[in-house]
């Protein structure tokens, strides 16, 4: 019999609520994450994913509810708050500029130097040297570093966001529908990087609506509704079926089956 307790999570947000006004954004979410586990979180259009992404990362404040880092109540003022504790958000937009080498896209703003005082100057030899080994970590050989990021593929782009915040010391890292807009090569890329990162103890919060996606590579499943938690289940406690049924919502996708005379 296997007695090997479960790590204690990284991050636990309980019962979670935000609130816009007299809109309710969150009602009461809780979720946590371990290290070393990829926990998706799943929901349609408007199931309060963004709100829980920015609540996550400090750019929201929950109005109530409590967030929990390594078992300690945390108040992050804003997302340097939260990234300099350990929490990286990867967005859709990936915060890159196209024209920008992949080295400096992957340094921005943190770039080494060498020299002092009036001669200190940006450390290009080892930023591209750095750049390189982490990208082939990641299963990607660039072909030069100094090539523009806007040259990759949606899948390389999204890699060197994920490399670059495990580089910078990322316990947890936040990936927001990262595969929303790429092809099956490039979504097969990302998902491979998601296990290698997983695979070196860092916590993946994985943010999707594609429900195979996260069956690729999830271990625990949280769906979203109207800023409801409707349920957590862990692989092999659940389908796709189920899943995508319980994301759905079921009732209304068995009504809508019916009046369709198929399978939706």
């Amino acid at each position: 019999m296997n007695t090997q307790a479960s790590p204690a999570p990284i991050v636990q947000m309980e019962e979670i609520e935000k609130h816009f006004g007299n809109v309710i954004a969150l009602a009461g979410v809780s979720f946590d994450i371990t290290p070393g586990e990829c926990h998706c979180l799943l929901g349609d259009n408007g199931a309060g994913k963004s709100t829980f992404i920015k609540t996550m990362s400090g750019v929201h404040k929950p109005t109530k509810g409590r967030i929990m880092f390594e078992g300690s109540e945390m108040s992050f003022a804003s997302p340097r708050d939260s990234m300099e504790a350990g929490i990286a958000t990867v967005y859709q937009d990936l915060a890159m500029i196209p024209l920008m080498s992949v080295t400096r896209n992957f340094f921005m703003g943190r770039e080494p130097t060498k020299g002092s005082g009036l001669f200190k100057r940006f450390d290009t030899d080892a930023a591209n040297d750095i750049t390189m080994a982490e990208m082939k970590k990641m299963g990607i050989n660039l072909r030069a570093p100094d090539q523009a990021v806007g040259t990759l593929s949606g899948g390389e782009r999204q890699t060197v966001a994920i490399a670059r915040a495990v580089y910078f010391g990322a316990k947890v890292l936040i990936l927001d529908e990262p595969t929303s807009a790429l092809g099956v090569r490039q979504t097969s890329n990302v998902l491979a990087t998601i296990d290698r990162v997983r695979k070196d103890g860092i916590g993946v919060v994985f943010i999707t609506h594609n429900v195979r996606h996260a069956m690729a590579v999830g271990d625990r499943f949280t769906v979203l509704n109207r800023g409801k938690t409707l349920g957590t289940a862990k692989r092999g406690d659940i389908t796709a079926d189920e899943l995508q049924d319980l994301m759905a919502g079921g009732q209304e996708m068995a009504k809508l089956e019916g009046s369709l005379g198929g399978t939706v």
